[in-house]
């Protein structure tokens, strides 16, 4: 047996089927195996690994054992000479695995091998080559002076910056990405440390292959598209303290005690340091507009009560009673920023016009409260008046300004349609294009284009590979996707850097799926399109969805007197209506479906109700349940949940399912 491959999986579904397909095409004529550890998935990753690659050995573990220990219960049992970590979010080039098989077989001091990896644009990744984290070098990479000179011998040791990408050299460290092994040299250092649970991990086993006499090379002969933080989400707090601690236990285990102690006292500073700028981050992408939208409002309602009030009603002296700027300006605010989220004012990308409406919505609830108010609380109408116009132009301030600052997600004008280019041959352009049709995404041009560049145009085809980057300038086209059936990897990557271009995104569309994938930020989950594209994951939805779950459950309860005739378990209603307004339920869930039968959907609450309950007969067939699922998902709305309670009112004191 020449190579063990080992793919350690968690929730990744598409990605690893991508990974697979491209694992399986590399693999040709090498003596191989491929194993795939599932730490406990839940999105299909299983039923789809029987179904498509019953040619790989799974391990399927009922708890996530991390990534250390799921990678050693595959290499104890494996056979091969050399052992390769692969990361289920990478697609692999079509000789990968002979290129780095033969420099390993002419390379006999080289105990360990990485190769050039690419993200999902064709960018190439620094942590493809990597330097060992000495107390110095964690300094450079935690204060930054590591990007500010990238090229430095001295500052750039982390991702050895002064290296040339494209040569071949000796390096410190390998990515767990792809990790390439000699199984020999394996015996020697021992498996990856399970007292690391995830990241640091291949830092510590790079490290332990050099002590034992053996060299790492970076090897950029071959390449890997890696869409990176799939299975992880890196902005996170979390994130900020498991990888520097991480660090601490590599630091601990190989570092003198002083050098030790001098890099655990930085990696603690650095993980306050980066978990302050990750929280502060998270608050500035989510509230921040929100906040500043308040102190705008609540500053103009200042002003607008001094101007107004010395203009009109106190010009002879005196000023409003304190309670107006205490209480019920502050309230006014409260309700106009609310109606400005319940209109999806915030939801990116930001909309001028739904800031606008909450606006107006927010300042005819506020004129129905002040008819309801006693005389000493109703101070002017005018008041709201002003405030109303004020914001008008103030939140529309607020937003220019962060489009005239180029802050992602506040681009305005209209939403940018997606115009596709496919690229494959005839067979599988157009089952491409038909799953493209088949999802929710309304694509506003579908070109294709031959894989090969002496095809004639066609009635179907707009040009062949050669023509492309003229149809992107003509067509106006925001998305590119490669049929991978029809075209080697090789060629993909190839194209994807030379045609590396800011405004266009790339996807690859795996051979027989019905998902196209690709990731263009370490920061966000990899664009997906399938035939299932979740209508119910909308932040819009989701919010109407709770939105309307807390005002049903209020409705509930004020109507137990009524619904004691016509519920089956009437106790069960305030039960139910409790734990929704606490936010622990959902009137309408999913189905209940055993595990693995239903496809990757949304997680939403368990529902008390579920889209079966509008059958008068009740519905136990598994592929039914999904199918019901699978349309509730997809075609999500209001009114749908609105229908489900109200033919499943007998059942709505049931216990949620």
């Amino acid at each position: 047996m020449k190579l063990s491959i080992v793919i350690v999986n968690y929730n990744v579904e598409y990605f690893l089927e991508q990974c697979l397909y491209s694992v399986r095409k590399a693999l040709k004529d090498i003596e191989s195996e491929v194993f795939v550890v599932d730490n406990n998935s839940v999105d299909g990753s299983l039923r789809m690994l029987r179904e498509k690659f019953p040619e790989v050995i799974l391990i399927d573990n009922k708890q996530n054992l991390g990534f250390s220990k799921a990678n050693n219960q595959a290499i104890r049992i494996s056979k091969g000479e050399y052992v390769l970590l692969l990361n289920p979010d990478t697609v692999v080039e079509d000789d990968t695995f002979s290129k780095v098989i033969a420099f390993m077989d002419s390379h006999p001091d080289a105990g360990g091998l990485g190769v050039k990896m690419v993200d999902g644009k064709g960018k190439f990744l620094p942590e493809s080559k990597r330097g060992l984290p000495t107390p110095l070098t964690a300094f450079y990479k935690i204060f930054g002076l590591s990007r500010l000179f990238p090229h430095s011998k001295r500052f750039s040791k982390y991702h050895l910056g002064y290296l040339d990408k494209d040569q071949i050299h000796e390096v410190d460290v390998l990515a767990g990405a792809f990790m390439l092994m000699r199984r020999t040299v394996l015996e020697k250092t021992g498996l990856l440390d399970e007292a690391f649970f995830m990241y640091g991990e291949d830092i510590d086993l790079s490290y332990r292959i050099i002590l034992a006499g053996y060299k790492n090379y970076y090897f950029p002969v071959t390449r890997i598209i890696h869409y990176k933080g799939e299975s992880t989400r890196k902005s996170s707090v979390n994130y900020v303290f498991v990888f520097y601690n991480a660090m601490i236990i590599f630091a601990r285990k190989h570092f003198s005690q002083k050098r030790a102690r001098t890099f655990t006292f930085l990696i603690n500073i650095a993980i306050y340091f980066r978990a302050f700028l990750a929280i502060l981050s998270r608050f500035l992408k989510k509230a921040a507009l929100p906040f500043f939208d308040a102190v705008l409002a609540f500053a103009g309602m200042l002003i607008i009560k001094v101007v107004w009030g010395d203009l009109t009603i106190y010009r002879f002296g005196g000023d409003y009673p304190l309670t107006l700027v205490t209480i019920v300006i502050p309230s006014y605010v409260l309700i106009w920023i609310f109606s400005v989220y319940l209109s999806g004012g915030y939801d990116k990308p930001v909309r001028m016009y739904k800031s606008i409406a909450g606006v107006a919505a927010g300042s005819i609830v506020i004129l129905v409260l002040y008819a309801l108010l006693p005389e000493s609380l109703r101070f002017s109408r005018a008041l709201i008046l002003f405030g109303t116009l004020w914001l008008f132009a103030g939140l529309s301030l607020n937003r220019l300004l962060a489009h005239w600052m180029g802050i992602e997600g506040y681009e305005l004008g209209a939403t940018q349609k997606k115009r596709f280019l496919v690229i494959g041959d005839h067979h599988e352009a157009l089952r491409v294009k038909k799953l493209l049709e088949s999802t929710a995404i309304k694509p506003d041009f579908i070109g294709l284009v031959s894989h090969t560049g002496n095809s004639p145009i066609s009635d179907d085809f707009i040009g062949n590979i050669l023509h492309v980057k003229d149809i992107i300038t003509i067509y106006k086209i925001t998305e590119v996707i490669f049929c991978s059936k029809s075209l080697s990897h090789q060629t993909i990557i190839d194209k994807m850097v030379e045609w590396h271009h800011t405004q266009i995104d790339y996807k690859i569309a795996p051979e027989d799926s019905l998902s196209i994938i690709g990731s263009n930020s370490i920061n966000t989950r990899g664009d997906m399109y399938t035939i299932d594209i979740k209508a119910i994951d909308k932040a819009s939805n989701r919010r109407n969805k709770r939105f309307f779950d807390i005002i049903t459950s209020i409705g509930m309860i004020i109507s137990w007197p009524v619904l004691l005739f016509a519920v089956k378990q009437p106790i069960g209603v305030i039960i139910n209506s409790l734990r929704i307004l606490f936010g622990k339920n959902s009137w309408v869930g999913y189905c209940k479906v055993e595990t693995g039968q239903q496809g990757k959907l949304p997680h939403i609450r368990t529902g008390v109700l579920h889209p079966a309950d509008v059958f008068v007969q009740p519905v136990t067939d598994p592929e039914t349940l999904s199918h019901l699922n699978l349309m509730y998902a997809r075609d999500y709305s209001l009114l749908k949940d609105f229908n489900i309670i109200f033919r499943g009112i007998r059942q709505t004191g049931r216990k949620s399912q």
